[in-house]
């Protein structure tokens, strides 16, 4: 299969080394905003590099998009107008209109797009939603997420992150969801922005916190931060009648026990997402190989990726408004379709 990279940034970097060594990919093609760059990194993985991304596109089998996400939409609707199947980084787009507008382009051509998510693909998360799933954990009523960065992102990153709900809180609202099967019904959240200035003046916050509530009444919360000294942090409780779960808790936990005796920091914490979920960001991208090759379904769709946009949003509302909010009240006011 020959496949076309666009974006040779961070992420982009990690997935073309993933994919110079994933079976099934035969040939691989990259291009940037920056042309030098996207030669540097082909020549890296062995490569062969585009001056543009249409020039990438000409002569593939499938698009894996991991340029800003500003120009994610446009393009995933050019993906879709050549009947190109497209892995994208989440999100699709910033605001819901133009994240509709992109998933219709894709449903009209009748082609695949896989959204993202990599916590799908992560052992723990898989082996957790499982346990969930045959009945070991018995009701589950309350369930607590843990998303932490070890440090703030650059300035510059924040205007086009989407702020840290959107950029961070919702890869837990897509988890919680594919974890249960259920819906959210209802969000409260709050934020803070007592760090860096460049948060207030992105308009953003450094810390957040939401409570959701899911169509079967299970309590969620659901936390991040811009600020974990002690590393980054990624972590899931479920708690049931019968038993209790927790994803992300290993010797790499950046946590220090209160406890006589019990464990302290660890010696070398996570430093980051893309050493963190190292193994599910290679699995997501196999997966999305054969899903191309038509071998398995699709695992996240960008419906998938649109509904919890759309808990984001109404995180955002509710943080905004200092009141409860509803998403279908949001995905209403937008016209968006939920199917």
């Amino acid at each position: 299969m020959r496949i076309a990279l666009l974006g040779a940034g961070r992420i982009g970097t990690f997935h073309a080394t993933t994919l110079a060594r994933t079976e099934g990919v035969g040939a691989l093609v990259i291009a940037d905003a920056d042309p030098a760059r996207a030669a540097t990194l082909a020549q890296r993985v062995g490569a062969r590099a585009a001056s543009t991304a249409e020039a990438a596109l000409a002569d593939v089998d499938a698009v894996v998009i991991t340029a800003a996400t500003a120009a994610h939409a446009d393009l995933i609707t050019e993906a879709a107008r050549r009947r190109l199947p497209a892995f994208c980084e989440k999100p699709v787009a910033l605001d819901l209109d133009r994240t509709v507008n992109a998933l219709r382009e894709v449903e009209a051509a009748g082609t695949l797009l896989q959204m993202g998510f990599q916590r799908r693909f992560d052992a723990g998360f898989r082996a957790a939603r499982q346990a969930l799933r045959a009945g070991r954990l018995g009701r589950v009523h309350t369930i607590r997420a843990v998303t932490s960065d070890a440090a703030p992102p650059p300035a510059e990153f924040l205007p086009q992150s989407g702020g840290l709900i959107r950029d961070c809180l919702v890869h837990d609202f897509d988890a919680v969801r594919w974890l249960t099967g259920r819906e959210v019904v209802e969000v409260y959240a709050r934020g803070t922005d007592n760090g860096a200035v460049f948060f207030r003046e992105a308009g953003d916050v450094d810390t957040a916190a939401a409570l959701l509530t899911l169509d079967d009444d299970t309590l969620v919360t659901a936390t991040a931060t811009r600020y974990n000294g002690a590393g980054y942090d990624v972590r899931m409780e479920l708690s049931g009648e019968h038993d209790q779960w927790v994803v992300g808790l290993d010797g790499r936990t950046p946590m220090t026990s209160a406890e006589p005796g019990g464990p302290g920091a660890p010696e070398r914490p996570w430093s980051g997402f893309l050493e963190r979920f190292d193994a599910a960001y290679r699995a997501e991208l196999a997966a999305f190989v054969r899903a191309a090759r038509g071998e398995v379904p699709n695992p996240c769709s960008g419906w998938e990726g649109l509904r919890a946009l759309v808990v984001a949003e109404a995180c955002e509302l509710s943080r905004r408004e200092g009141r409860p909010v509803r998403p279908a009240e949001v995905a209403e006011r937008a016209g968006v379709p939920l199917p």
